[in-house]
């Protein structure tokens, strides 16, 4: 592993698949001409709207969404993270939420279906009932290891309030952890960032976490906030509210030192 710049994106998707397509890609151009080689894309970068919407479009969704990423990735010569976008489930009239890695010759190195589904009634009025639409993946995220880059590990939102998926891949060895997220911006303000802390702190690994801000269709608001932060808890990139990038150093040393200076996961009971 080596030291590099990643890429945390933030979007403000609508529901639009070309618009946010050409939004995507001017921001995947800005964080490569800031140095970036591991990007990272939020989710429901290719589409936020209504569930049926989505579902209805979700074919051509999801087939231009990967030639996308693939074709992101080759021009700029990057490892790539769509962090979550709809993949019809053949016979179901359902989804999944997959997040897709993809290196830098287009072919794909891991993929993982969301298996924690945003079904919440939240304080400020709205319901969210991701079930209706999408199907919960069954399979513990895969951790990539990749020789530049260390050993990546996907989840997407909603997962990041369920520590146990985070811990599995420590045991794997993780040492970077994507959580694209499109967190509503109720939940946010209060939750967002001292979770992505926390999921750093006691695995001592990097999280990098792509979003969704603003308003992106009807009552939908979106916290914002992408971010980098380090193994000990800091955080090295903030995007703010605005679309955007988040942009910080993946450093080896780094994690090295803290897991020397804490050696958490070598002292677990269970």
């Amino acid at each position: 592993m080596k030291s590099y710049l990643a890429a945390a994106i933030q979007m403000t998707s609508v529901p639009e698949l070309e618009k946010n397509l050409a939004q995507a890609e001017e921001l995947i151009d800005l964080a490569v001409r800031q140095g970036a080689e591991l990007v990272g894309l939020p989710e429901n970068f290719p589409y936020m709207g209504e569930e049926k919407d989505k579902l209805a479009q979700a074919e051509a969704i999801a087939h231009k969404t990967e030639a996308f990423l693939k074709t992101m990735a080759q021009r700029y010569q990057i490892t790539i993270l769509g962090g979550g976008f709809p993949i019809p489930v053949e016979g179901t009239g359902k989804v999944y939420n997959t997040a897709l890695l993809i290196d830098p010759n287009g072919q794909e190195l891991s993929r993982y279906r969301k298996v924690h589904l945003f079904d919440v009634n939240v304080p400020d009025g709205n319901t969210y009932r991701e079930s209706t639409t999408v199907m919960a993946g069954t399979e513990l995220p895969s951790v990539y290891a990749d020789e530049l880059l260390g050993n990546i590990g996907l989840s997407v939102c909603y997962d990041v309030r369920f520590p146990e998926l985070y811990r599995y891949m420590s045991s794997k060895g993780v040492d970077v952890i994507f959580v694209p997220a499109a967190f509503t911006a109720f939940t946010g303000k209060d939750h967002w960032q001292v979770l992505l802390q926390a999921r750093a702190i006691e695995n001592t690994s990097y999280i990098i976490a792509p979003a969704q801000t603003g308003i992106n269709y009807n009552r939908r608001q979106t916290h914002g906030h992408a971010m980098i932060i380090d193994p000990w808890g800091v955080i090295l990139a903030d995007a703010g509210e605005k679309p955007g990038v988040a942009i910080a150093e993946i450093n080896p040393s780094r994690l090295e030192q803290v897991r020397r200076q804490m050696p958490s996961l070598q002292h677990r009971i269970f």
